[in-house]
């Protein structure tokens, strides 16, 4: 049974269908890539896991469970969010920032907790837990917005165009180290962005959305040697990653 699971799942804002019927499944410590042109759906589709988003109609599961029997502030505690630019506190200390879930949650330990995830994502605490976020550079504001993702230990996270405000140095850098926690943390990830280079280089399956329908869903190397679509071919050729 796939970890998160989307079925048939519409969704319309006024008169704009955002998704349309979309079906999909992730599999435990899979990651997918969800990549297209804006308006495509591919944050909507996110943000029904954790039900920042509640769906027209079909059907939303995690764990198993449709995310509509879960309370929705738990279920959002239960998984890891990265939204766009990071969304740190600014009148929080950095340590605060990363260890709010397990704090809320009332665990006694969240203390250790956010500790421990600025040393997964490379940023030491003795340096940084007291730092304010304005005096972190883009880079380590967005290594802390994953350590506070992090923090309460799930075993699913969602990324919403994660790295989409850096530069070319620091992206690389931070992509890295998100595949390598990843895979060793056996996270089940989905990841929003525009980028297909990132999603051919970091997601086990690369969905391909298009005015909120599902338009490929391939590992990168089925994607790349054989596109479903013209609209898939034209996306390859653009981004100039097909192969031959």
């Amino acid at each position: 049974m796939a970890l998160l699971s989307a079925e048939t799942v519409t969704k319309r804002f006024g008169a704009v269908p955002a998704l349309d019927g979309v079906s999909l499944g992730v599999d435990r410590a899979e990651c997918v890539a969800l990549v297209g042109e804006s308006g495509a759906g591919k944050s909507t589709l996110l943000r029904c896991f954790n039900r920042l988003v509640e769906p027209d109609a079909g059907t939303v599961s995690v764990r198993g469970r449709d995310v509509r029997s879960v309370d929705p502030i738990l279920l959002r505690r239960s998984i890891g969010y990265v939204p766009q630019e990071g969304g740190l506190l600014p009148h929080w200390r950095i340590g605060r920032n990363v260890g709010v879930v397990p704090w809320l949650g009332g665990d006694p330990a969240s203390d250790r907790l956010a500790r421990d995830a600025l040393r997964l994502v490379g940023l030491d605490p003795e340096r940084y837990a007291d730092r304010w976020p304005r005096e972190l550079s883009g880079g380590q504001r967005q290594r802390a917005a994953i350590a506070r993702a992090l923090a309460a230990q799930p075993d699913v996270m969602l990324l919403d165009e994660p790295f989409g405000a850096l530069d070319a140095i620091t992206r690389a850098d931070l992509q890295t180290t998100f595949r390598a926690l990843q895979r060793d943390l056996g996270l089940t990830a989905v990841l929003v962005t525009h980028d297909l280079r990132e999603a051919l280089d970091l997601a086990d399956r690369v969905v391909v959305m298009r005015a909120g329908r599902i338009e490929q869903a391939a590992p990168p190397s089925v994607l790349l040697g054989e596109p479903a679509t013209a609209y898939v071919a034209e996306l390859l050729a653009r981004a100039r990653v097909r192969d031959g």
